[in-house]
């Protein structure tokens, strides 16, 4: 598993030294169908905001952990397995294109190294400490901004992914962050953890 990536394919994700893990398709729990065995969860909070049409993010801000970075799109492997940003200093932020744009209804996925190799800290080195309630917003291409609120942040074990939670379809926008998280093995273990951050969209403009 890379350094700030998280399981998004049947097919095993390499990682940093080159650990790895297994997790279920985002292609089954795509936007526009439920995850296998789960119900579409419920809609966001009364201060949520409409829909907004497609366009593709081009930059994110975390204000609470100092996070303004440009954004770049992540397809899949040639093996289904979802590719990451370069593990290279100043690393940006990638977003799933599998995923709806940031805004749209439906959860949109972006990922973070955590580290980035012997280039030291990566763009989500601090996104476990983010906190319920603090505010992102989404730099968009059609010049428009999508502001989210976040609801919860989790710490999970690589080896229980929840896949349905972050790629299952919901029925208002959201946006989940995805890094890596516990303490890191030493030599090709890697980072047994993910650290995910659950938001939803309380602001278009």
């Amino acid at each position: 598993m890379l350094c700030g990536c998280a399981p998004t394919s049947p097919a095993q994700v390499p990682a940093d030294g080159g650990s790895a893990t297994t997790a279920t398709s985002p292609a089954s729990t795509a936007p526009g169908s439920t995850a296998p065995g789960s119900a579409v969860r419920p809609s966001s909070p009364a201060t949520g905001a409409a829909p907004m049409a497609r366009s593709v993010p081009v930059r994110l801000r975390i204000p609470a952990i100092g996070v303004d970075t440009a954004v770049t799109a992540l397809g899949l492997n040639a093996d289904g397995t979802v590719r990451v940003p370069p593990i290279a200093a100043h690393a940006p932020a990638g977003w799933y294109d599998g995923s709806p744009t940031p805004g749209q209804t439906g959860p949109s996925v972006l990922l973070g190294h955590v580290t980035v190799g012997a280039y030291g800290d990566g763009v989500f080195r601090h996104l476990d400490q983010v906190r319920t309630g603090d505010r992102l917003t989404v730099a968009r291409q059609d010049g428009s901004t999508a502001t989210f609120a976040v609801e919860s942040v989790r710490t999970m074990a690589k080896s229980r992914f929840p896949t349905a939670s972050v790629y299952g379809n919901v029925d208002h926008p959201a946006l989940r962050l995805i890094t890596c998280g516990g303490t890191r093995v030493s030599g090709a273990g890697g980072y047994p953890d993910n650290v995910i951050v659950y938001a939803s969209l309380v602001a278009g403009s």
